[in-house]
């Protein structure tokens, strides 16, 4: 039985309690939040759990196996190295740390204690996801071209971090899973409209290969939009996550090079055929992502959202910024 204490009960703070409680492998000791109407919140919906406004009965308490970080980004890395110094495995919400430099040290701390240390990239435990990575693995596909992603809706402003650090962050995760690696450089622009804060951004990034992928994350849309166009070279694949009943549909589409007389120069020829729309278990990703993550402990299989792929997301957002103030021109990650 893993023994969990949960530091922030705000936005995300509910759903990951509710989720730790629900798996038959863990006892939620503990919740942690500075709030008193959050505390209260907490003891109504969790009444055999103990609430506290210290968050060192959780890094520091000899009766916790497990720390799960749900506060602003900037107070993650402070408590994550204070809970693995305590040898207590974490689990932090996304984006992992404030810092690539503050991420490093979370990874290596991680690694000297024998710990897992992992960062919450829920979307990669949707079966949405996953199945996308099953089709553009396959001969079918063909080689992947490019990844175009909008994620845009009216708000959630934050008030530390700019919409790459908010929104981004859960499409440089997809990207980096499904791709397989990581973006050679990045090239960002935005705007700010509210509190000096970039609230509208666009982010193109270059996987080498001829790869390109881009996302435009967006605070200030009339409508919520969750709409992902990945091409191959011999099918492409549409992901619409607001979707329920046809949320990904496999186009049997492209463009084939040929030449129709001798001498002359190849002429684009488009193929067009059927398209198929699989279907999709439904099933809510983070009781997945729980499983697998205590899995991880359990067995030392190492897990796909660990503190290095939290680390490699930060780097880049953090070359995102620099391009941001140079007007947009590419950065190395």
């Amino acid at each position: 039985m893993f023994r969990v204490g949960l530091i922030g009960y705000g936005y995300w703070g509910p759903n990951l309690a509710r989720n730790f409680q629900a798996n038959q492998n863990v006892s939620l000791v503990r919740i942690a939040d500075l709030s008193e109407k959050r505390q209260k919140e907490a003891q109504r919906f969790h009444p055999q759990t103990e609430i506290t406004a210290d968050a060192k009965m959780i890094t520091e308490g000899k009766d916790i196996d497990i720390v799960v970080i749900s506060t602003p980004v900037d107070t993650h890395y402070e408590f994550a190295i204070n809970a693995l110094k305590n040898g207590k495995h974490v689990w932090i919400e996304k984006p992992i740390a404030s810092t690539a430099q503050q991420a490093e040290e979370i990874v290596e701390l991680a690694e000297k204690s024998g710990l897992v240390a992992i960062v919450d990239h829920t979307f990669l435990f949707t079966n949405a996801v996953r199945m996308i990575k099953k089709y553009i693995d396959h001969d079918d596909f063909g080689d992947l071209l490019y990844f175009d992603s909008v994620r845009i809706n009216l708000g959630l402003f934050q008030h530390d971090v700019n919409v790459l650090w908010d929104l981004a962050t859960h499409d440089l995760s997809i990207m980096n899973y499904l791709i397989g690696s990581s973006p050679k450089t990045v090239s960002a622009t935005g705007s700010a409209h509210y509190n000096k804060i970039v609230d509208v951004a666009f982010l193109t990034l270059d996987y080498g290969n001829n790869l390109l992928a881009h996302a435009h994350v967006n605070w200030l849309s009339p409508v919520k939009v969750r709409k992902t166009i990945l091409g191959g070279s011999k099918q492409m694949l549409v992901w619409n996550d607001l979707e329920r009943e046809e949320a990904i549909k496999i186009y049997n589409k492209g463009v084939e090079m040929k030449s129709h007389d001798e001498g002359l120069d190849m002429i684009a020829e488009y193929r067009i055929g059927d398209m198929y729309v699989p279907v999709i278990p439904q099933k809510e990703a983070l009781g997945a992502e729980v499983a697998e993550f205590l899995d991880s402990i359990e067995t030392g299989v190492k897990p796909i959202n660990d503190a290095t792929a939290g680390l490699r997301v930060v780097k880049t957002l953090e070359a995102a910024d620099k391009s941001l103030k140079l007007g947009g021109a590419p950065v190395d990650v």
